[in-house]
């Protein structure tokens, strides 16, 4: 009850941002767009400015609803989209990382449709102005230089190598950088650099600098106490862009201005989503014949204990791809993190056989028992997180194209998650066990970054949304294995609910 209770408070909380508003969802080719139009009381004499929204690298158009529900409430009509390769956008983002420069141009060119697109909407003024996220901060940049229709311009974790020393100062107009207080320095570097082209090298933040009518304002901004993915959520993020635009449009600023704070209401439907799984695993079938005996926990510290078969997977993974090729899948580092999770998992697995730890076997007997726990502890992670996490935070809805990766990069996490059930769950594990190995994964994909930079950067940026899963799944698998008392349901359940991240979030490329 107190799941349920908490779920639909948090949905009707979610839902009501959009009140008020006509929200139209349409295809242009093979790119799915939304606009969002302000109730008609906020429009002057029925026409409004458009802000065309980006989203970053493996994002898509449901990470940046904030910015999209704040501006709509307050009299634009935003637009949101999802760039080719990402989110339902099936076609393929060209180039990927051996040919950058053919993904920018791909890139470019969506937005200069999309661009063209929304001056055309009716209830347009013919005004416009352009917000990105991380990769599109430099993308929006880019077709604000080009296109003189642009006013105005938001960069939200900006980096812009296309403004250099010698750009002019209104290149692109009216320039808002924002960036989150706890995301690397080199961005708040880098936003203050691009203000200095009008203020000078004494540029400060949250400081204006320069004229709206002259196309040269320029204003950094930090967000506080948010990373790289909770800047887009921030109610300083909304604030600042809202009042940016409103001042770049000439538009007086609302006394009492709507600022979507969705923050505490998705941790809220996600707890109530964790919360559920708890009863509910209760009415899966049992699995495991007999409780699990553990005559001995294992020492951290001893030779065959359990500091191994936590570090040395996470030593040895990231050394052995170093130099190995990773470009076999049409999907940006899915191919490179299904090798993690695969030699991770057959690793650990070795390990485990070394230090004489056996997987459970095959349930005789329980063979329907065990199908049942699978699809039932399967379908919950998928489509019970899965629903949620696609209308409010980013998509989770393949297209046809990604379904086969799906499968492919299954094999790869299941190895890794079935290895870690059984090095963490069986009872003989030390304490603290699963919490470390976790922590280890992450760590490796760090030292794999650190290692090759130029090919794996961007994991960096997913890193926070991979330790989201790990917190989120935890508890869920902790539960699933104790009422089944075999560790392949939720391994399963896991590994298949991971593909499916990976398979749909990350960008599609040829």
């Amino acid at each position: 009850m107190l799941a349920l209770a908490a779920i639909v408070v948090a949905v009707v909380q979610l839902e009501s941002a959009a009140r008020g508003l006509s929200i139209e969802r349409q295809w242009l080719e093979q790119t799915p767009v939304t606009v969002f139009r302000p109730p008609a009381a906020a429009l002057h004499d029925g026409r409004a400015p458009v802000v065309l929204i980006a989203h970053g690298f493996a994002g898509s158009q449901q990470l940046m609803q904030p910015f999209a529900l704040t501006l709509a409430r307050n009299g634009f009509i935003a637009v949101s989209f999802d760039f080719p390769g990402h989110g339902r956008n099936s076609a393929p983002m060209r180039g990927g990382l051996a040919d950058p420069l053919a993904s920018q141009r791909t890139l470019l060119a969506s937005m200069a449709q999309m661009s063209e697109f929304a001056r055309q909407l009716p209830g347009s003024d013919g005004r416009l102005a352009v917000l990105g996220h991380s990769m599109a901060s430099d993308i929006v940049v880019r077709h604000a230089q080009a296109d003189p229709a642009v006013m105005a311009t938001v960069g939200v974790s900006l980096f812009a190598p296309s403004i250099s020393a010698d750009t002019a100062a209104d290149s692109p107009r009216n320039l808002l950088v924002i960036t989150g207080a706890l995301e690397p320095d080199l961005l708040a570097r880098e936003a203050l650099r691009v203000v200095a082209r009008v203020a000078g090298p004494g540029a400060l933040a949250d400081t204006s600098y320069g004229r709206f009518d002259e196309g040269t304002a320029r204003r950094a901004t930090r967000s506080p106490g948010v990373e790289h993915i909770g800047v887009l959520y921030s109610t300083h993020t909304q604030a600042e862009t809202l009042a940016w635009l409103d001042a770049a449009f000439g538009r007086p600023p609302a006394v009492q201005p709507f600022i979507d704070a969705r923050g505490r209401w998705l941790a809220l439907l996600l707890a109530g989503v964790l919360l559920l799984a708890w009863p509910l695993a209760q009415a899966l079938p049992r699995v495991g014949a007999v409780a699990r005996q553990a005559p001995q926990r294992l020492r951290w510290w001893r030779w065959k204990g359990q500091a191994p078969l936590a570090l040395l997977p996470a030593l040895l993974t990231p050394l052995l791809l170093w130099k190995l090729p990773s470009n076999f899948l049409p999907i940006l580092l899915g191919d490179y993190l299904l090798l993690h999770f695969a030699l991770y998992g057959l690793l650990t697995l070795a390990l485990l056989r070394w230090a004489g730890r056996r997987p459970p076997p095959w349930p005789r007997g329980r063979t329907l028992a065990l199908v049942a726990a699978v699809m039932g502890a399967s379908a919950y992670a998928l489509f019970a997180v899965g629903v949620p996490l696609d209308r409010y935070l980013f998509n989770m809805q393949p297209t046809m194209q990604r379904l086969p990766l799906i499968a492919v990069l299954f094999a790869g996490t299941l190895l890794y998650f079935l290895a870690d059930e059984c090095s963490t769950r069986d009872g003989r594990a030390a304490p603290g066990a699963y919490f470390v190995a976790k922590a280890c994964f992450l760590l490796s994909l760090v030292l794999a970054i650190a290692l090759n930079p130029p090919r794996l950067f961007f994991l960096a940026i997913i890193v926070p949304a991979i330790l989201l899963l790990f917190v989120v799944y935890g508890l869920f698998s902790r539960w699933i294995d104790q009422r089944t008392r075999h560790p392949a349901v939720a391994a399963t359940a896991l590994a298949l609910s991971f593909a499916a991240f990976i398979a749909v979030t990350f960008p599609r490329v040829v």
